[in-house]
């Protein structure tokens, strides 16, 4: 009974009222969320410092960006633990509910704290509502945030093998391609393990959102449909790599003749690739890369470094941007070139050992290198346009219930016992983290279903999915005080060395693919759209 209306609640006992309490506090938290990042944002565009915009400044910049990263986490585990109220799973809704306890309302206050802090003197003012949604946001974390207890629960819902599944509603939009899909992958199933991998590609079920004859042009009900079938079948289908991001372009981009000759080939696995993008003085800012290729007869010479170079010891072709118009500006005058890294003369390949010890990076020296003119994709000085090349109909992914590696590992030696109880409430929060990351994905692929463009959520989920990984390999070192500090790579136990190997070597996340500060940059401009 609620003592202050007199209302008595049927058929509903303490634990209905935490969830649903903290499911309206979540979705709370999650406006008041946006209002702070709108509201700074707006400001940061127009307030002017020293003559220019403050949002034009890297630290307000990368402030807002990590705004947004709060925001959509919020938003995120607000929006599951709405969903998982309506599905009428209380199991399941128990644990969207512990993940948004986790997540939401210490999210808010971090978010209204930077609200007040972009806005400066005038935030911090009476008359300005800021500090109203501060407030708020503290109010809401007093009342509901039991976070280290929802994180407790976290634990002992993982431990016990409980996972947050998200059932996506395709609406009867399956109804078409469910049967077929169901077939072919059945047909794939019966198969050897070995010859499973040239049947997917004959299916078009390797890369499905490829056009025939190299998938099957599917949308993206098709594609969930085709994820769904083969998780139910038991069917993986194998990492293309670097493939995945050459036959792309190839596809898109080259000839006939290009198309024919690398695309199946690689799908099958018959042709490994490596990416020569990168240089010493050209990492995230490609555009400045310094390898030249200079026009002869029948084709190109190609001298220059290239770096950080992943399979370039094995790899049989390479993609590589080249500089073949040094007069006109940076972006318009490179060439997107394929490198044939076997036959080629004038190629020499370096290993480059790593913090883990391992050598999976190269340093590549091209030394007059030949291209004949049937290997440039395109036309020369595409190379920019290129390399940023995406099919239109993009890749869908289904989420899976499987958190991160490292924090599946935490919760494996969390069940093992005889971890304090601050221990417990950091694994707990990697779960809930690790689960908003999977929430990200699926809001992302709800977007595409939608016939959406991509969201924030896209953006976000690398910048946390990094965190994640990064703070989880490290939680898990950490939990092993005793063996980590008696580690000898060569004496101690192969779980403890891979333990170690994969918190050392998730360092590189927050530098490949773009580091977590250009990212920001990014996030800030193109999402926000703050000035540059």
């Amino acid at each position: 009974v609620d003592r202050s209306s007199g209302v008595r609640v049927v058929g509903a006992d303490a634990g209905d009222l935490r969830r649903a309490a903290v499911t309206y506090g979540a979705a709370e938290a999650a406006g008041l969320a946006r209002w702070c990042l709108g509201t700074a944002v707006s400001y940061a565009g127009v307030r002017e410092q020293f003559g220019r915009p403050i949002g034009s400044f890297q630290a307000v910049k990368h402030l807002c960006a990590e705004m947004l990263e709060n925001a959509e986490a919020v938003t995120a585990a607000a929006w599951d633990a709405a969903a998982a109220a309506a599905d009428g799973d209380r199991e399941q809704w128990d644990f969207a509910v512990d993940v948004a306890a986790v997540t939401c309302f210490d999210g808010a206050v971090d978010v209204a704290k930077s609200c007040i802090q972009v806005l400066g003197g005038i935030g911090f003012t009476f008359e300005h509502d800021a500090h109203l949604y501060l407030r708020r946001a503290l109010a809401l974390r007093g009342l509901l945030g039991r976070r280290d207890e929802a994180a407790q629960r976290l634990v002992a819902a993982t431990v016990a093998g409980r996972r947050r599944r998200v059932r996506l509603d395709l609406q009867g939009r399956d109804d078409t391609v469910r049967a077929a899909v169901r077939d072919d992958v059945a047909g794939v199933a019966a198969l050897p393990v070995g010859q499973r991998r040239e049947a997917l590609v004959r299916a078009g079920l390797l890369t499905p959102h490829w056009p025939a004859p190299y998938g099957r042009g599917a949308g993206a009900v098709e594609q969930v449909v085709i994820d769904e079938e083969l998780a139910r079948a038991g069917v993986e289908r194998p990492d293309i790599v670097i493939a995945g991001w050459a036959l792309p372009t190839i596809v898109q981009h080259g000839s006939d003749e290009q198309r024919e000759r690398f695309v199946l080939p690689s799908l099958r696995g018959e042709i490994v690739w490596c990416q020569l993008f990168s240089e010493p003085g050209a990492g995230s800012d490609l555009a400045s890369l310094r390898t030249r290729a200079v026009r002869v007869e029948g084709g190109w010479r190609l001298s220059g470094q290239k770096v950080w170079t992943s399979l370039a010891d094995r790899a049989d072709w390479a993609i590589c941007l080249a500089r073949t118009d040094p007069d006109v500006p940076q972006h318009r005058g490179i060439t997107y070139f394929l490198v044939d890294m076997r036959a080629s003369e004038g190629i020499e390949v370096r290993p480059l050992r790593e913090i883990t010890g391992e050598a999976l990076f190269n340093e590549v020296f091209l030394d007059d290198v030949f291209v004949p003119d049937d290997c440039v994709v395109a036309q020369p000085g595409d190379g920019w346009r290129l390399a940023r090349t995406t099919l239109a109909n993009e890749r869908v992914a289904m989420a899976g219930s499987r958190l991160a590696t490292s924090t599946e590992r935490a919760v494996e030696l969390a069940g093992a016992g005889g971890l304090e109880t601050g221990e417990q409430i950091a694994v707990g929060r990697t779960v809930a983290l690790s689960t908003v990351c999977m929430l990200l994905g699926v809001r992302s692929t709800l977007r595409s279903l939608d016939g959406q463009g991509p969201g924030p959520e896209s953006s976000v989920a690398k910048l946390l999915g990094v965190r994640n990984r990064q703070d989880a390999a490290e939680l898990v070192v950490d939990l092993q005080r005793a063996a980590v500090a008696a580690y000898r790579p060569d004496a101690s136990s192969e779980q403890l060395a891979e333990d170690v190997r994969e918190m050392l070597n998730t360092r590189c996340l927050s530098i490949a693919g773009g580091t977590t500060q250009v990212l920001r940059n990014v996030a800030g401009e193109r999402i926000l759209g703050l000035p540059r």
